[in-house]
């Protein structure tokens, strides 16, 4: 039997580098890649690409651990101290995804940049780096399902290390980090190989197929997850807002559409040409 995979990469003298931080990263820097790639083509300049980062992720950490907070507060109001003590684990990916669109909305507004244009260049590489991010959940043996059996898991087809991963606490997972990073993949792939065709999308309606997909396909995953956090018994944070936001998005998309007046993906930056 293979032994679980270490979640700790290497060491530089006392300091513990994991795998899961090594992941993470590596996500952030293939996602602002592919985003710079496609600024300048829809006429918005690279440096603001790598200016939105810098900003929005100190925030998108900040948003992944309140939102944490907030559904566990009777915990942390008897813990304050344990608050900022992220290392101990609880960030969730909604809170940085709200966090990270406030960031957006304001640095296109104080550039004048078109919110909407540089929301959808970054959708589907956000959605990339949350496929390969879901990958430091598995080095740590997190976001996992309910028990299984390994019949199950091999009749999966899958590589015997992520099943031996997924013997945790002494039994088999489902493993829910593997389902989530598949459907974004998936998503990807169909976001980046459509958005191109000439009159598909309106400005707007790439974050917003993302924000549907992405909430669809959350929905049913948290549904198997056992760690989830929950409004109240039997009704978890994540499904809830899963169902508003596809909702909205859907929503939006009629309703921008109705207007007539909304650019196409394509005609790229209506207020500023790449200097």
């Amino acid at each position: 039997m293979l032994l679980a995979l270490n979640p700790i990469a290497f060491q530089l003298g006392g300091l513990e580098v994991h795998w899961y931080g090594i992941i993470i990263a590596s996500a952030v820097l293939i996602a602002v890649y592919l985003a710079m790639r496609e600024a300048p083509k829809r006429g918005i300049k690279e440096d603001h690409i790598l200016n939105l980062i810098l900003w929005a992720l100190p925030f998108a950490l900040i948003g992944a651990r309140l939102y944490y907070v907030a559904f566990e507060w009777p915990y942390y109001a008897a813990h304050p101290g344990e608050i900022i003590a992220i290392w101990h684990g609880g960030i969730a990916i909604y809170g940085a995804l709200i966090a990270s669109v406030i960031v957006f909305a304001i640095y296109c507004r104080v550039q004048w940049l078109p919110v909407w244009l540089v929301l959808d260049i970054a959708a589907p590489t956000v959605m990339l780096a949350q496929a390969i991010g879901r990958w430091g959940n598995f080095m740590n043996q997190e976001a996992h399902g309910a028990v299984t059996t390994l019949a199950y898991l091999r009749g999966l087809h899958l590589p015997e290390f992520i099943i031996q991963q997924m013997n945790i606490g002494g039994a088999y997972r489902q493993p829910t980090f593997l389902y989530e990073s598949m459907w974004n993949l998936v998503g990807f792939a169909l976001l980046m190989t459509v958005r191109h065709h000439e009159h598909w999308f309106k400005q707007g309606e790439v974050v917003l197929s993302y924000v549907m997909w992405y909430s669809f396909g959350r929905f049913f995953v948290e549904g198997m997850r056992t760690d989830s956090l929950y409004v109240m018994p039997g009704l978890r944070v994540s499904q809830l807002l899963s169902i508003i936001l596809f909702v909205a998005a859907a929503g939006l998309v009629w309703y921008r559409r109705r207007q007539g007046n909304v650019a196409w993906y394509l005609d790229g930056n209506p207020l500023k040409a790449v200097e």
